[in-house]
């Protein structure tokens, strides 16, 4: 097939690009800067220059595709105080690819989140989330929206990724409680650092993310979560060892204060299953757990820094 991947050339997308095409597919990525197309072009893909924005090159470009992939949202605004514009040009984006695949019976697959969907519980493939207006809400909205064009003729799917994603080049969660760690000299949790959180290996997502395009049905809903759940504390003890510093429980008062902005997720406990997608599509993630990846030390490699 030749699919069409939004956010190609991102942490997720610059994984399931050569994923892809290892599988014999035909990739086009979209790319909003020339260094974005440069990586895309030496990883095999072909190139369409453009952002999430420009609505006329994502609905062309998705007709003339076999089914598309869709992983681009608007951090850079998102994380820096306009989640919502964020979120509502995804749905924009979403809107236009939903009208491009209509009555093709084409797949169409999007990235979105488990955190949140059960929180204490197990959350299966069965939860959805709370559709309440709110910004945040504004993605799983569009998450729903992905799942109804089933009825349009869409065999559409919705991969709901681990808030853990790791591997040799994450700059996200785990990076950033390393960080915190090294810069207060103690590696800390929560209470007694027993609450969970999904993980998943970057390149088992990638893997699901082929497997979704190739054979999901129609209106499925994946969990990209290889392990159901790790404790926090788990973390903290690898992440304290490699440092060399102590581990800490934190506060709840003062969370905010040790944690910035991971502050208001460190505590949440949401282990995840992933039973349903294993049946469904034959899934086996095979690439080590978050423990054992934080233990091979690329995490922990000092920061550059420039004069």
């Amino acid at each position: 097939m030749r699919i069409f991947v939004t956010g190609a050339s991102g942490w997720i997308g610059s994984a399931v690009v050569p994923e892809l095409i290892g599988s014999g597919h035909q990739v086009v990525g979209l790319a909003r800067s020339d260094a974005s197309a440069a990586a895309l072009t030496a990883a095999g893909a072909d190139v369409v220059r453009g952002t999430v924005d420009d609505l006329d090159v994502l609905g062309s470009t998705a007709a003339a595709s076999d089914g598309v992939i869709h992983l681009a949202f608007k951090h850079d605004i998102a994380f820096t105080g306009d989640f919502q514009g964020a979120a509502e040009a995804d749905r924009r984006a979403v809107d236009t690819f939903g009208d491009a695949l209509a009555g093709t019976d084409r797949p169409f697959v999007i990235a979105s989140g488990v955190v949140g969907l059960a929180l204490g519980r197990v959350a299966t493939e069965r939860d959805m989330p709370t559709i309440d207006g709110s910004p945040v809400s504004i993605r799983s909205a569009t998450a729903a929206a992905v799942l109804a064009l089933a009825s349009r003729g869409v065999r559409s799917s919705v991969v709901r990724l681990s808030p853990t994603c790791h591997g040799d080049g994450d700059n996200g969660f785990m990076a950033t409680l390393v960080a915190i760690a090294r810069a207060r000299g103690v590696s800390g949790h929560l209470g007694d650092g027993a609450n969970r959180w999904p993980a998943v290996h970057r390149l088992d997502a990638a893997q699901l993310f082929r497997l979704a395009v190739e054979k999901a049905p129609a209106g499925s809903v994946l969990h990209g979560v290889a392990e159901e759940g790790v404790p926090i504390g788990d973390v903290a003890e690898v992440i304290g060892r490699h440092l060399d510093v102590p581990v800490t429980s934190v506060a709840p008062e003062a969370a905010a204060e040790h944690f910035t902005w991971l502050g208001a997720f460190i505590g949440l406990d949401t282990p995840v299953s992933n039973t349903l997608t294993r049946e469904l599509l034959g899934w086996q993630p095979t690439h080590p757990g978050l423990l054992e990846d934080l233990d091979k030390g690329h995490y922990f490699h000092t920061p550059a820094t420039t004069a």
